[in-house]
């Protein structure tokens, strides 16, 4: 080969490398944005816009608020977590109702159990209109609300916050909660959209006016605002009451997942970023989790759960004998519920058999 022929062939080399190295550098940057996955559902390091995504979030300490005065802190590989949607009226929120002056309630409740190994998981929903005795609770500047012997479940939240709806939820179960997780309304429909919508379909139309939502029967794609409103959704399903909204909720929290498996976020780094900057706007965490990198990891410790690995049933329940516009625990069914959970076991089909909560109809209109 002449002296001229090994020069072009070398300076060909230098131009192809030249137009190689931009492709690696895109490569390197989608796989950066990759890495740092979407908090709420995988997790992974956040690179550089970690303290953007840190500054987002809001935390509370739990420990420092209930102190001692709580379950001891079963070590079996498993963990609970308990999980509030909060319906306060205020700013953003207040077109779902009249301003209530900043206070909220826990519209949505759910304990989530995740067992040793974390591959699969039971889901109890609490319905907010259970009577149960609530403890003393700590309501902020040293104060101490008293104890009730009969209060509504969802009132906890109002008098003291995340500390006191943990501390009344430990109080009902004998179960220590590890973490903490609240989600407003006006998150919850950010996340939606960032993640492109829901796809499920629906047996039955539903047109109910408290929450603003008209689908016919048929497949959908619901944005925010109608994922909201079917989870917001009781007057027109079931007996009308909290107990069939909470069916089409575990319903719905099933097609999310299965939207969240294959919606592929981490091809768009774009979508990712839009995914985790709503996401983690839209949750007050506990203390544990209330850092990017903390919440991350725990989020990433969940990507093996699928919706066929959850296990979601409703506290057991009954009529409450003193206002038939509420309901009352039933003892020794729920007795059987935390005692599984307690012992990192299913919880059994006996401890549902008596119960109001999982024979509403309404969750047999979505799929």
């Amino acid at each position: 080969m002449s002296e001229d022929s090994r020069g072009r062939g070398r300076r060909a080399a230098r131009r192809r490398g030249r137009r190689a190295q931009p492709r690696r550098r895109r490569g390197l940057r989608v796989a950066a944005w990759t890495a740092a996955g979407v908090v709420l559902l995988g997790g992974g390091s956040l690179g550089w816009f970690y303290f953007k995504l840190n500054g987002n979030l809001r935390s509370v300490d739990i420990d420092q608020a209930l102190g001692k005065d709580r379950p001891p802190n079963v070590d079996n590989g498993s963990m609970d977590i308990l999980v509030l949607g909060s319906d306060s009226r205020d700013g953003a929120n207040s077109e779902y109702g009249a301003d209530d002056g900043g206070s909220a309630r826990s519209d949505t409740a759910m304990i989530i159990h995740l067992y040793e190994g974390h591959k699969q998981a039971s889901v109890v929903s609490i319905p907010r209109d259970t009577m149960l005795p609530r403890p003393a609770c700590p309501t902020g500047k040293g104060k101490t609300s008293a104890p009730r012997q009969r209060a509504q479940f969802n009132e906890a939240f109002t008098i003291g916050g995340a500390a006191c709806a943990v501390k009344t939820v430990e109080a009902m179960s004998g179960i220590r909660m590890d973490h903490y997780i609240e989600v407003d309304f006006t998150g919850f429909k950010k996340i939606i959209d960032n993640l492109g919508g829901v796809e499920l379909t629906t047996t039955k139309p539903i047109k109910d006016d408290g929450s603003h939502l008209d689908l016919p029967a048929g497949s959908h794609k619901l944005n925010g605002e109608q994922s909201l409103g079917l989870v917001r959704t009781r007057k027109s399903v079931g007996d009308g009451g909290d107990l069939g909204r909470i069916q089409l909720q575990q319903a719905f929290i099933k097609a999310l997942i299965k939207q969240v498996k294959g919606v592929g976020v981490f091809d768009s780094p774009k979508k990712l970023y839009g995914l985790a900057d709503s996401a983690t706007k839209a949750i007050t965490t506990d203390k544990a989790l209330g850092d990017v990198k903390s919440l991350a990891s725990f989020a990433q410790g969940l990507q093996g759960i699928g919706a066929e690995n959850m296990h979601m049933i409703t506290l057991p329940v009954g009529p409450d004998p003193l206002d038939r516009d509420r309901v009352a625990i039933l003892p020794k069914d729920s007795k059987m519920v935390w005692d599984a959970l307690l012992a990192d076991q299913p919880i059994p089909a006996a401890a549902t058999e008596h119960s109001n909560g999982d024979k509403s109809s309404a969750g047999s209109i979505v799929k």
